[in-house]
């Protein structure tokens, strides 16, 4: 068990012949006490700056842990987001092509069916331009031909038979 002042303080050697002297030695035992003491609460004190600081010491390394687990945290969320974000753009990207796949086959077949309607129309206008053509060509036959007179001339001859038939009926 450690000294303590009041320890020294009390203590008393027994005295002998040419002993030391009493006063120098309790002058030196008070020295030794007020050293003493000084050491001791000088102690006390480190002891209490140890323990603040040991407390300290654990509130950093629990942050330091807790920042450690959050980052750690952080880095795999920012991973699976990274992953994520990478998953979905494939996702969208084979969206994307599908619907410009479909876009151009819904255009090929679109102009294929505006081509065969084409095809169409041009026939058809071809077959009305032949037949006006025929039409006009016989219009010009007609309009070129002396036949206006005959045809005339056939009306009247047409209504002269008609007549003649008319009287041999009534008599």
């Amino acid at each position: 068990m450690p000294l303590t002042p009041l320890d020294i303080h009390n203590k008393e050697f027994g005295r002998r012949l040419r002993g030391y002297d009493e006063d120098q030695v309790n002058e030196f035992l008070d020295q030794v006490i007020k050293d003493y003491e000084s050491i001791i609460r000088e102690n006390k004190e480190l002891q209490n700056q140890i323990f603040s600081l040991q407390e300290k010491l654990d509130h950093f390394s629990n942050i330091e842990e807790t920042l450690s687990k959050t980052i750690i945290v952080a880095q795999e969320a920012a991973d699976e987001v990274k992953h994520n974000s990478k998953k979905e753009a494939q996702l969208i990207l084979k969206e994307a092509e599908k619907n410009a796949d479909r876009i151009v086959n819904e255009s090929l077949v679109k102009s294929r069916r505006i081509a065969l309607e084409v095809d169409e129309l041009k026939k058809q206008a071809s077959i009305y331009r032949a037949r006006f053509r025929t039409l006009v060509e016989a219009q010009l036959e007609l309009l070129s031909q002396d036949g206006w007179e005959a045809l005339e001339n056939r009306n009247q001859d047409n209504l002269l038979v008609e007549r003649e038939r008319e009287a041999n009926e009534v008599y």
